[in-house]
């Protein structure tokens, strides 16, 4: 038989010779096969490419090295099917939470401001709703990829927190567990999940920590265990409110109202609370806790109505004046210090509202922001925020709170202030459907903890190193 001889100078030809060959067989024999049913080979061929293109970031791009994410794509039942039904999310609000899954979970927009809020990407935002705003600006995310192989980390896109508020009343605890259980039953199949055992993969929770921790399998006891199922050892934990025992856990900032369209809103609203007219040294705006013995916000309420016209607060515990921006953006705008005692939890949407109004806020526990956003807020919160011990208001004389923040001088304040008006942007949620130039949102330094803290195992696994993360 006779060889086939290929000199040197001629073998590129060749191979584009046989190469074009092969191209043109796969399409004669795809056009054959597909000819029944109406397609065309060519169109299938061309798709095919440009499909890759369109859902897969090439790795040579050097803005997304070490930045790509794969977002799972989940059976409906643990995201989509879960919002479908928004009137049996929450018990006793079931016309409220569907009109807060509209605008992609910003809520409605917020309407008659009177000029105390600007343009128009304010919204009345409910503040449980960042797995799905969370979810939607990860949609936009620059650098998302269907290859898996190459992506830094994993995003699961699991809404926890509306799941369990469908069943935290009248029901077992088994029911409120078993959507938890089934999505680790699901992830621990794929080969994405085999990989790294989890140890890539993060999701978000739009409600505190504690409310995924019951320990018992007792029908009595609040809440889920996700956060005690096996599997979830291995994830990175986002939560409104996170644990700071739990290494995995970790805390990023409740929604405010304010989601922008461009870096120009933000600086334009930045602009405004800078000039803005502060003739309260103070404010607190929450209800009262009655119930609760020696209670801080009792204390507070009274030192503030003993400051008369240095104090304004806001009673939460009627009517709806803090059901919206309006009132409370109104309050904190015109407040030098803006009081945060612990909610319900330690920590409190307030938080992120008062410094979006360029308000300075005072804290009495540790707990409600120092050891929870460090991702998020400066570590010398002395910078931005005023610490007051809780017993040394509580044990101290009915003026403490006044006579602590006037004897701040005007210097301090205003360059506090600044500080303050400088974390607006890590502290907000952009739109989804929009995308910031310049500036780094919530979200974006989210992913960037997240980011780090997955290359960090990386680094550690590689080594033989045994660190918790």
């Amino acid at each position: 038989m006779a060889k086939l001889i290929i000199k040197p100078n001629h073998s590129k030809q060749f191979k584009i010779i046989l190469f074009g060959c092969f191209i043109f067989c796969s399409l004669l024999l795809y056009s054959q096969s597909s000819s029944s049913s109406g397609n065309n080979g060519l169109s299938f061929f061309s798709n095919l490419f440009l499909q890759q293109n369109s859902t897969t970031k090439p790795v040579s791009n050097s803005s997304c090295s070490g930045k790509y994410i794969y977002v799972h794509d989940l059976p409906g039942k643990f995201n989509q099917e879960i919002i479908k039904n928004c009137s049996l999310l929450i018990k006793w609000h079931e016309s409220e939470m569907c009109q807060s899954l509209s605008n992609m979970g910003l809520g409605p927009k917020a309407m008659n401001s009177q000029g105390i809020l600007q343009n128009k990407s304010w919204f009345v935002t409910n503040p449980y709703m960042l797995e799905v705003i969370f979810h939607n600006r990860m949609k936009n995310y620059k650098c998302l990829t269907n290859n898996s192989s190459i992506a830094s980390a994993v995003y699961v896109p699991f809404y926890p927190g509306l799941d369990l508020g469908r069943f935290l009343w009248g029901f077992n605890a088994s029911m409120r567990d078993s959507t938890s259980i089934d999505l680790f039953n699901w992830l621990s199949k794929t080969p994405q999940w085999e990989k790294m055992l989890g140890k890539d993969h993060f999701l978000v929770l739009g409600r505190t920590t504690w409310d995924f921790r019951r320990l018992i399998d007792n029908d009595t006891e609040w809440g889920n265990k996700l956060l005690y199922l096996p599997e979830t050892n291995n994830i990175t934990v986002l939560a409104i409110e996170s644990s700071p025992w739990i290494y995995k856990d970790f805390a990023i900032p409740y929604p405010t109202y304010f989601h922008p369209s461009s870096d120009e809103e933000v600086f334009q609203w930045q602009d405004k609370v800078r000039r803005q007219e502060r003739p309260y040294l103070f404010s607190f705006v929450g209800a009262p806790r009655p119930t609760i013995q020696d209670s801080l916000r009792a204390e507070i309420i009274n030192q503030c109505l003993n400051a008369s016209e240095k104090c304004k607060w806001v009673d939460c515990g009627s009517g709806d004046k803090c059901n919206g921006p309006i009132h409370v953006m109104e309050v904190f705008q015109m407040s030098n210090f803006c009081l945060q005692p612990r909610g319900d939890t330690y920590t409190r949407r307030s938080t992120f509202d008062s410094i979006l109004a360029g308000c300075i806020p005072v804290f009495f526990d540790t707990r409600t922001a120092y050891d929870q956003y460090i991702w998020h807020l400066p570590k010398n919160y002395s910078k931005y925020s005023v610490f007051i011990p809780k017993n040394a208001i509580l044990n101290g004389t009915e003026d403490q709170i006044e006579k602590i923040l006037s004897g701040i001088s005007r210097d301090q304040v205003l360059a506090m202030r600044g500080e303050v008006i400088s974390l607006i942007p890590k502290v907000i949620y952009a739109n989804p459907s929009s995308r910031l130039e310049t500036l780094e949102d919530a979200f974006d330094f989210a992913i960037k903890g997240v980011l780090e803290r997955v290359e960090a195992i990386r680094k550690d696994i590689k080594e033989n190193k045994s660190t918790i993360f």
